[in-house]
């Protein structure tokens, strides 16, 4: 029998982090830059950590916006900030798990067929943090690609398949590699290697959005469990 990978984005997708994470970057670029209002133009959804903090330095001006060590020290930064934000550091809502998410991760930790992975922007110690947030242990996920492992999303699908290669016996690709997630860039990232992209719009992106981006479906949002399960083993 031929598994399936599925891979899930978290912001939007699993859950809202409900600002926390944008505060979290907003005050480690206190420390790094002297106009971290910059943030205000930049755009977070659908791009990782690594490639957000490049933009966010490029439109500050910075000569080599994409040097790694100044990208590591403010995205360290942002991840203990992150912690305390979680931890009630600054008022307002903490982050809250999404509809039908925690019924569909059962559903598919008890389906022989599917292996179950992430797949998202975040840095592996942030994504960590917010799953731990909203009560889903980070070991729910056999295999992971996070921003942390590449700047660009579309290499992740290629990551994380990779790393699922000695659980499955094969590396995946085309129907057997689905991505679940909320942006176009979801949808897009596996492109190369022919993935199923499953759109939820649960983010900021409309369903029209999300079918125009090429997403073989998409849902209101991961609650219909028997409908997101067909879609992934058809």
């Amino acid at each position: 029998m031929r598994r399936r990978l599925v891979l899930f984005d978290i912001d939007g997708t699993l859950l809202h982090s409900n600002g926390l994470g944008r505060r979290a970057l907003e005050r480690a670029l206190r420390e790094h830059l002297d106009d971290p209002c910059v943030l205000d133009r930049i755009r977070l959804d659908g791009k990782t950590d690594p490639g957000i903090v490049a933009e966010i330095l490029a439109a500050a001006g910075h000569a080599d916006p994409g040097e790694p060590g100044r990208i590591e020290r403010i995205l360290e930064s942002y991840v203990g900030h992150l912690e305390e934000e979680i931890a009630g550091h600054t008022p307002g809502p903490g982050p809250v798990l999404l509809p039908g998410v925690l019924a569909l991760l059962d559903r598919l930790a008890a389906e022989p067929r599917v292996l179950t992975g992430l797949l998202t922007g975040n840095v592996a110690p942030g994504a960590d943090r917010k799953l731990q947030a909203v009560g889903l242990a980070p070991s729910r996920f056999a295999v992971g690609a996070y921003g942390s492992d590449h700047p660009r999303r579309d290499a992740l699908p290629g990551i994380a398949a990779l790393r699922a290669e000695p659980l499955l016996g094969y590396r995946p690709h085309g129907a057997d590699l689905i991505i679940i997630g909320d942006t176009p860039a979801d949808v897009t990232c596996g492109a190369s290697l022919g993935a199923r992209a499953l759109g939820v719009a649960t983010g900021s992106y409309d369903a029209a959005s999300l079918g125009a981006a090429g997403a073989f479906r998409v849902f209101p949002s991961l609650e219909d469990g028997d409908q997101v399960c067909e879609a992934i083993l058809c």
